[in-house]
């Protein structure tokens, strides 16, 4: 029989009654023929209160022990979501990540799959039961501690697990009824993707599309796993197909531009007249990296003298101060006039895999973007997409321009 993993999120399983809806979707694809791995994150809300719970323990609590607590939210959901089935007349049985296992590194909080052995889960679908399976966890193997994946690991447990047992794909079902060509509260002309190729789809993930975390898609794209962005709030007895996150040789008709992105969580970082020799961007970015602080946008422009070069660059709008005071602490390696900084700021992008074969595009946007007015203080490009900073007060504008530029308003 062919598999199926669903996913659902926190909104999802929010109550009890949300729980129930969950199981009619469940049992809709088991009677469609589906042996069924489901995949939930703990209740809406819940991850929060254990957070704080641990925060209110102790300020300085062990990360290890913050996994034990955090990760018994998606232990709740797997064992209601069970209950139901059953009442329901499906077979079913909860597992933890620790008894499939899903092994993993041992980075407490954020560690990453290694590992998963599906022969556990293989046995139950031979006695006709649907594995309902607490995401976002797993268990270091050499410790045996259990460990957690971050926030939104649910869906890279998902994608590992639809990789570990050959599942003909997997499906994240969510709040929204699939990937859109931008934010619709933005542009309210904003239209649902059939189709995303896994590329854009990971570039979308990392520049601000908050549809599926980025690791998640990394996994469905190596692995090459089909993956589905669904709504879980559809009517069950006729629900909606949703975004199919696949290979590009998969979609027949390909835009020049996919979607618009944005992400607000940016900042910008200016040093003034550093004095240019050899090594100087080592010793700039060298410490930021030892910080684990990720920096993105970077502009040199070298003065007329040659002497001195302005250096601009763009890190997490949650690393800025940090970002700073590191900086500041290497003046006597980093001989600069002054650091300037802005967090005002806000990074808009466009993604599609059209523009491997099209010449102008982004040049297209910088005309259209000017024409309204828009200052672009820093530009990036790749192969798929390009990005542009600029000031925060301006986002809606770029977005909707960018939008309406490439057709993406039209159906």
């Amino acid at each position: 029989m062919p598999r199926l993993v669903m996913k659902f999120g926190g909104t999802s399983v929010a109550t009890v009654d949300r729980i129930r809806n969950v199981a009619r979707h469940v049992a809709r694809e088991v009677r469609a023929g589906y042996e069924v791995a489901v995949v939930v994150s703990a209740m809406s809300g819940k991850t929060n209160e254990l957070v704080a719970w641990c925060k209110d323990a102790s300020a300085l609590y062990a990360q290890s022990e913050y996994d034990a607590v955090v990760a018994s939210g998606e232990q709740v959901t797997s064992g209601l979501l069970a209950i139901v089935l059953n009442e329901m007349g499906l077979k079913a049985r909860s597992w933890q990540g620790w008894q499939i296992p899903i092994e993993t590194s041992d980075q407490h909080g954020s560690a990453r799959i290694q590992n998963i052995d599906g022969a556990r889960l293989d046995a139950g679908f031979q006695r006709g039961e649907v594995a309902v399976i607490a995401g976002f966890q797993g268990i270091h193997a050499e410790t045996g501690r259990l460990t957690t994946l971050g926030r939104g690991g649910s869906d890279t447990s998902a994608v590992a697990i639809a990789a570990a047992i050959g599942a003909e794909r997997c499906d994240i079902y969510t709040d929204v009824d699939g990937v859109y060509t931008t934010d619709p509260r933005v542009v309210p002309k904003a239209r649902r993707l059939e189709r995303v190729a896994f590329e854009e789809m990971l570039e979308m993930a990392s520049l601000g599309a908050k549809v599926l975390q980025v690791r998640s898609v990394e996994l469905a794209m190596v692995h090459r796993v089909p993956t589905t962005v669904r709504s879980s709030f559809d009517d069950p007895d006729d629900a909606r197909p949703g975004t199919l996150i696949c290979d590009e040789d998969d979609i027949v008709e390909q835009q020049i531009i996919t979607g618009i992105a944005f992400s607000k969580d940016e900042a910008q970082i200016t040093l003034r007249r550093v004095k240019d020799k050899p090594g100087i961007a080592a010793a700039i970015f060298g410490p930021l990296a030892d910080a684990n602080i990720n920096v993105d946008m970077i502009i040199q422009v070298v003065s007329g003298d040659g002497a001195a070069t302005d250096m601009t660059f763009t890190v997490p709008a949650a690393d800025y101060e940090r970002a700073r005071a590191i900086l500041e602490a290497q003046s006597g390696t980093v001989e600069c006039e002054r650091i300037e900084g802005a967090t005002d700021v806000v990074k808009v992008s466009a993604i599609g895999i059209g523009m491997r074969s099209h010449a102008g595009v982004a040049a297209k946007a910088f005309r259209a973007l000017a024409e309204k007015g828009i200052n672009i203080r820093a530009i990036t490009t790749s192969e798929i997409k390009f990005s542009v900073l600029i000031d925060a007060a301006y986002t809606e504008l770029a977005v909707r321009t960018l939008h309406a530029l490439y057709g993406l308003d039209k159906a």
